[in-house]
């Protein structure tokens, strides 16, 4: 327990001095900062010093290695998985439920996984946490900050189980699933966990103001709170239900925000894991585990809508499709951060070896089939080539070579599997199947993707499509899935205010660029940073446009219609809540 006195006392962490950010006492009279924040005060040191340098750092290791989580540590969290099936997941502590509800089904085996999870009502989920609000708030932000921290070392010792149940709900290949839903997800948590704690200790907490006025002085004390919004709501996604998540999810928590999760009815299990271990922290220290709530709708009622525009939801984190994204930015008297669709772009001007282009975009548009808020979709080559080194490639040609490079990764019987996955959604399947551009060709027919061990997986290969250059509307929306399409500009020119256009207009996540003209780099990083667009240059190696590493990489910008936010910056958590002071003479 944190607290063995009666009342409960409070540790009134910190002032903040310099570079260092260690608790220190404020008060004369106050008790030793309690062991929890003694426990991750290093872990939170190096995350905010990490936040400032944007060099490489991961406290949570991506390898699935033996060596590092135990040699069982793989068959266990398989184990637990399949234990889970068919039955009611029991871990959450919410009380007495309304009901029972699941829906999800595993892309694999094109069956239910028949996991039923605890269904309340939103009014009931909404009156649970506002009960909980008052005992979250009032703890310091280093105390919050521990307690959360403490809940991802428990969500890493079910990093294997996280992995197979992101599996058996996304279509993620087995890689993926551990590392995007397990240690890469764990890395953003604590980015935002960090970026909290950081931004509400960063001023002091009191301090004696003095004001020289000739003969006498005015002196008062001042003291200052960060004070939190209210409720917050997040709405996941089906694709990366934990990854996604957890950035609004522990940035609305550590800044005092008691957090209601509602996750794609098609994708729980993974963020339920997540916050089952959350609510396991709160309890096993005294606190409302109603802090940290799990909301899933209900097989005949969903209850997105209810949750949002309850007027007690002063917060909501969204991660989805547009329409219900404008709409939730739409809603009065709500704080939002929005992830919508966008438009990504590769511009292709110039290379030094086609080869190695043609491999990294290949798997760019190939990774867990196109699924990817930040996977490629069009592709930009003028009319004449691509200049590679001395020599001009003919456009055909490099569209050929593109080609080939994903049709040899699909029927690579090694590797296909475990680059594409499976297609979560029929919707997105059917997609593919039938998408059709007029006045376009299709340079490559969509086709299966062989799983030894699945072999009733949902899968699709990468289509190729070409469209000229004047029919903007046929690519100017996301397709969401392994859809690649090829524009002909009439130049690099063109292919550089198109993709600058559609960013603008339609949003984009990310975009790549090849190009050895500095000159032309230089346009492009101006063009897309205006369009608020994040772009990679030159990739060739074991590196994605599709990846963005945690405490390094701002994941979206907030600067196009692609979304209004972006973590972890610090707007994305001083948002959530404010600085309120009050002072007094002093006697």
């Amino acid at each position: 327990m944190l607290y063995s006195n009666t009342p409960r006392r409070i540790w009134p962490l910190a002032v903040t001095c310099g570079a260092a950010r260690r608790p220190r006492q404020i008060f004369p009279n106050q008790p030793d900062p309690p062991p929890m924040i003694n426990k991750h005060q290093a872990t939170l040191d190096a995350a905010v010093q990490a936040l400032h340098g944007r060099t490489f750092y991961a406290a949570f290791p991506e390898n699935p290695s033996p060596d590092i989580y135990g040699a069982d540590a793989d068959a266990q969290g398989r184990e637990k998985f399949a234990a889970m099936r068919g039955q009611h997941f029991t871990e959450l502590q919410q009380g007495e439920p309304q009901g029972w509800a699941g829906q999800e089904e595993s892309p694999y085996e094109q069956k239910s996984l028949d996991i039923k999870y605890p269904f309340y009502q939103p009014e009931t989920l909404v009156a649970n946490a506002q009960a909980a609000f008052g005992e979250w708030r009032k703890l310091k932000p280093a105390l919050r900050a521990a307690l959360l921290t403490e809940a991802l070392e428990g969500m890493k010792n079910r990093f294997f189980e996280i992995a197979y149940a992101t599996m058996h709900t996304t279509g993620q290949a087995y890689m993926m699933s551990f590392q995007a839903s397990g240690p890469h997800a764990a890395d953003r948590a604590l980015e935002a966990i960090a970026a909290g704690y950081e931004e509400q200790t960063r001023f002091p907490e009191e301090t004696r103001w003095e004001k020289p006025m000739g003969k006498y002085s005015i002196t008062l004390n001042k003291t200052w709170r960060a004070v939190p919004k209210g409720l917050a709501l997040v709405i996941g996604c089906s694709t990366f239900p934990t990854w996604n998540t957890v950035p609004g999810m522990f940035a609305s928590l550590v800044t005092g925000n008691p957090t209601i999760i509602k996750p794609h009815p098609k994708a729980v299990l993974p963020i339920a894991i997540v916050v089952a271990e959350v609510q396991k922290v709160l309890k096993e220290n005294g606190l409302n585990p109603h802090i940290c709530q799990l909301a899933v709708d209900a097989d005949d009622h969903l209850i997105a809508k209810e949750l949002a525009e309850n007027p007690a939801i002063k917060l909501i984190d969204y991660t989805g499709g547009s329409a219900f994204g404008e709409y939730i930015e739409g809603l009065k008297g709500k704080t939002v951060f929005t992830e919508k669709t966008g438009v990504n772009s590769i511009i292709i001007d110039s290379c030094d070896d086609l080869d190695k282009v043609a491999q990294n975009l290949a798997f760019s548009v190939s990774l867990y089939s196109g699924q990817m808020c930040t996977a490629p979709q069009n592709f930009f080559i003028p009319a004449a080539g691509v200049k590679v080194g001395d020599a001009m490639v003919p456009y055909e040609d490099v569209v050929q070579k593109i080609s080939a490079a994903v049709t040899g990764l699909a029927t690579n019987p090694k590797a296909g599997p475990h680059v594409f996955g499976a297609i979560q959604s029929e919707v997105t399947h059917d997609r593919v199947k039938q998408m059709a551009l007029d006045g376009g060709r299709t340079i490559l027919a969509h086709g299966t993707i062989e799983n030894p061990v699945f072999q009733n997986a949902r899968t699709c290969s990468t289509s190729i499509h070409e469209i000229g250059s004047d029919n903007v509307e046929q690519f100017s929306q996301e397709l969401f899935g392994p859809i690649m399409l090829v524009i002909k500009t009439k130049d690099t020119q063109e292919s550089i205010h198109l993709a600058a256009q559609l960013a603008r207009e339609h949003g984009a996540i990310s975009c790549g660029a090849y190009t050895t003209d500095s000159a032309i780099k230089e346009q492009i990083m101006d063009e897309m940073s205006l369009a608020g667009t994040p772009v990679s240059f030159n990739l060739t190696g074991g590196i994605y446009v599709n990846q963005n590493a945690g405490f390094s990489d701002f994941h979206v910008t907030g600067g196009n219609p692609a979304g209004n936010a972006s973590f972890t910056n610090p707007e994305f958590v001083i948002k959530r809540f404010t600085w309120v002071g009050f002072r007094e003479p002093v006697a």
